[in-house]
């Protein structure tokens, strides 16, 4: 016959019980807790096991205060983990807290770079747009005819040679596609489709066999035209010292142009800047090439140069860079060295306007 469990000992573990879990100071505390007490193991467990060796009526009020004191530490044990419970989440929020006054971090956004070139074409993108410009395109590869012949360019002329211009091989016909030497060809092609007045720039990638410290086999052109009845020279002036100022964000700009040659305008200018636009005073930097469309370039585009007239000029948009943001070598321009990158690159949100400063 098994011995009867007084009520005064499961009081009494109840209260060694119910202490523990106060005691309990974290969820893994009161994990530790419930297992002691609850468990295959626990305490109120092995109150259970000694049912098998009770009398049929004693274990009928036994097992009745056992369940009784299981409710109870259970209730208590649940009790104590909603409270530790929500102290967690108290001392999570409290070392997880975000301080949204903070600067956002644009993580990937931030590490990309806009690289110099892409920055001032957007530039004078946004400054020609400004000034009613349209931006016209073409292809990389051209015909001789739309890259020297119609721009008044003689068959014996220097640019024409192999040592300057990249072929392709000859067709069956004896002619060769090249790869453009300048964005004229852009041009050509828009005063065969299109009737005055035009206004149009041109940007794009040019090739041309040299390489060297200021010259690479392919670079960056921004050319313009503009053809009308009434355009002339001191509009051509405007222009240039309109985009000069703009370009290299400054007030006022000194600009000379020397007498020059090209085929394709007539008269034919170099323009040369004041190098304060960039913190050199003193010095004349040479910056492109402008002048008045040639009447045969008119007339080899189908429009009629005693009534039409307009002009064009080109410049260098990796020469323009370098000039703008102190680039000594045009050769790292195409190294993919990424530290250079991050030197001299632009955050892809620097977007140009002029109102808000083209490269602030």
């Amino acid at each position: 016959m098994g011995t009867k469990a007084p009520s005064s000992d499961l009081k009494k573990l109840e209260a060694e019980l119910l202490q523990d879990i106060a005691g309990a100071g974290d969820l893994a505390g009161i994990e530790q807790v419930r297992v002691a007490t609850l468990g295959k193991k626990g305490r109120v467990s092995e109150q259970m096991a000694k049912l098998g060796g009770m009398a049929p009526e004693e274990r009928k009020a036994f097992g009745q205060e056992v369940n009784e004191l299981k409710g109870r530490v259970s209730e208590a044990l649940e009790a104590r983990k909603i409270v530790l419970e929500g102290e967690a989440l108290t001392a999570r929020l409290a070392s997880e807290r975000a301080d949204v006054t903070l600067p956002v971090r644009l993580g990937p956004v931030g590490d990309g770079r806009i690289h110099p070139v892409s920055q001032v074409f957007d530039e004078c993108v946004e400054i020609f747009a400004d000034m009613g410009f349209a931006v016209a395109e073409g292809p990389d590869i051209e015909t001789d005819d739309l890259n020297f012949t119609k721009l008044n360019i003689p068959d014996e002329h220097p640019t024409r040679q192999e040592h300057d211009t990249f072929y392709f091989r000859p067709k069956a016909d004896g002619s060769r596609l090249l790869l453009r030497t300048h964005t004229s060809p852009v041009q050509i092609r828009t005063m065969e489709v299109q009737q005055p007045p035009i206004r149009i720039i041109a940007p794009g990638r040019v090739y041309r066999c040299d390489s060297d410290q200021t010259h690479t086999p392919m670079f960056h052109q921004i050319e313009a035209l503009v053809i009308d009845e009434s355009t002339h020279f001191g509009h051509l002036k405007w222009v240039l010292e309109e985009f000069c100022k703009a370009l290299f964000e400054v007030d006022d700009v000194k600009m000379r142009f020397r007498a020059s040659h090209f085929p394709f305008t007539e008269p034919s200018a170099e323009v040369d800047i004041g190098a304060e636009a960039i913190g050199k005073p003193g010095q004349w930097l040479e910056i492109l090439g402008c002048g008045m469309v040639h009447p045969n370039v008119l007339a080899n585009c189908g429009l009629d140069p005693e009534r039409y007239q307009g002009f064009a000029f080109g410049v260098g948009l990796d020469r323009m860079a370098m000039l703008k943001y102190g680039i000594p070598d045009l050769r790292a321009f195409f190294s993919a060295d990424l530290r250079w990158l991050r030197h001299y690159g632009f955050s892809v949100l620097n977007v140009p306007t002029l109102a808000g400063g083209l490269s602030s």
